[in-house]
């Protein structure tokens, strides 16, 4: 399977790019009638399920789609500054050996929120481009290691 972004030949069956590290596989299409419970993890460490529309309309949250069991987790962006990392004291935790300690870090600007990768060996994907830095928009897919999180700002 050759890669979209670079061209090098890898393996069948590989998920992302073996030299630039660009994903590989084609999303599988959503079925009519599938939904992902969205919840949030509160002071007990107990799970909570939550209304995704009433959290929108809140400010903009991101939610893992997918990896490490956690599909429907929210996150509400309320900070200037937000850390993505597998590092404890991150305040979005992945905890994958794909995700680096300080991955990415998540800044509100003037003109919107922005994901910047902060060096991280795997990278950060948007909408599966690596990016260094990017203004997210509504619905913008990220990748992080093996987690797939979806932006929503619907302001």
């Amino acid at each position: 399977m050759h890669c979209p972004e670079c061209g090098f030949a890898n393996a069948e069956g590989a998920n992302y790019c073996q030299k630039c590290g660009a994903f590989l596989g084609e999303a599988e299409p959503a079925k009519p009638g599938d939904t992902t419970e969205v919840y949030q993890v509160d002071a007990a460490g107990d799970l909570k399920v939550v209304d995704l529309e009433a959290v929108t309309h809140e400010g903009a949250t991101l939610v893992i789609r997918s990896g490490g069991g956690r599909a429907g987790e929210a996150f509400n962006l309320a900070t200037e500054r937000m850390t993505i990392g597998r590092s404890p004291e991150a305040e979005i935790f992945l905890d994958d050996v794909t995700v680096s300690r300080n991955h990415a870090l998540l800044v509100a600007r003037r003109d919107g929120i922005y994901i910047d990768d902060l060096g991280s060996l795997n990278g950060t994907y948007v909408n599966r481009r690596r990016i260094e830095s990017h203004r997210l928009q509504n619905g913008d897919e990220l990748q992080v290691g093996k987690y797939k999180l979806t932006y929503l700002d619907e302001r």
